[in-house]
């Protein structure tokens, strides 16, 4: 560039030797349009070679972009594949969950069940007892149901005589009335319990209120065998003495309440969890 400038401006001397003046002005008014014409041709260069450089700095920015997006819609990529493997888990727990809560409903209402025969066990059981002893005082005998048990309470006066363990004729009959709810129900078990007062005794017969509260059960359980035919591998005897009262003994009537044999219907839990063994099994 510089080369041309020189020649033109060695042109224009020799012009001017050669030329006349008006000729000269023309060419030197055409060097001047090209010097200005060269000055903004150069400055569009430069401004074109900024540019240049700010398009490949923008260019390799762009570049870090796009490799910096590649490795994010990799990892994203990775990521959707872990967060489907841990839906598949999630899902797989969740059935597995729902599953377990159905089996747990099952054994739910299997236990349910049970339990519901279980109660019309207990409460035929009731009614035929309250039946056949329905004409007798309350005083002297109760049927209940304490947590599911069916107990018997028969009162001291009506058993026996004071101090005494032989079963009196009368009671031989009321017996006879449970025995016969019993044998009725060959599946039931059961307990019968001597109660007595506090105040000791110790005569011929008997040492101690231990003594007479097991030999009057063991009454009650040879009138049910010996005079009713009550298998005894379906009774227990049993002697409480004095130590379960059901109230405090400071009078001659709270002792007597608590003077009395108590016969215990045994649950049978083999046969109970048979009953949940069997809805288990309907409802597989």
């Amino acid at each position: 560039m510089k080369f041309k400038f020189t020649l033109l401006c060695s042109l224009s001397l020799l012009l001017a030797s050669c030329v006349s003046q008006k000729q000269f002005t023309e060419l030197e008014a055409l060097q001047k349009s090209t010097n200005d014409a060269l000055n903004s041709a150069t400055i569009k260069l430069n401004s074109c070679n900024d540019e240049k450089e700010l398009a490949l700095a923008n260019l390799a920015s762009l570049n870090e972009q796009v490799k910096f997006l590649k490795a994010n819609n990799q990892d994203l990529i990775n990521n959707l594949g872990n967060m489907t493997t841990l839906s598949q888990k999630g899902a797989e727990n969740l059935e597995k969950s729902l599953e377990s809560m159905k089996e747990k409903d099952v054994r739910i209402k299997s236990l349910r069940d049970a339990v519901t025969r279980k109660d019309s066990v207990t409460l035929a059981l009731v009614t035929s007892l309250k039946g056949v002893l329905g004409d007798l005082n309350d005083d002297d005998i109760e049927v209940n149901v304490e947590k599911g048990v069916v107990f018997i309470s028969i009162s001291d006066k009506l058993l026996f005589r004071s101090g005494s363990s032989n079963v009196t004729k009368k009671a031989t009959s009321v017996l006879g009335k449970v025995a016969k709810v019993v044998l009725a129900k060959p599946e039931i078990e059961f307990m019968v319990e001597g109660h007595t007062d506090n105040v000791p005794i110790k005569n011929d017969c008997v040492l101690d209120n231990w003594d007479l509260s097991v030999k009057r059960a063991t009454s009650v359980i040879r009138v049910l065998q010996n005079d009713f035919g009550v298998p005894p591998n379906r009774m227990t005897a049993a002697g409480r003495s004095s130590h379960v009262p059901l109230f405090e003994n400071d009078s001659p009537s709270n002792r007597a309440k608590n003077r009395r044999t108590r016969i215990v219907v045994l649950p049978k839990l083999d046969q109970f969890y048979n009953l949940i063994s069997e809805g288990m099994t309907a409802a597989q």
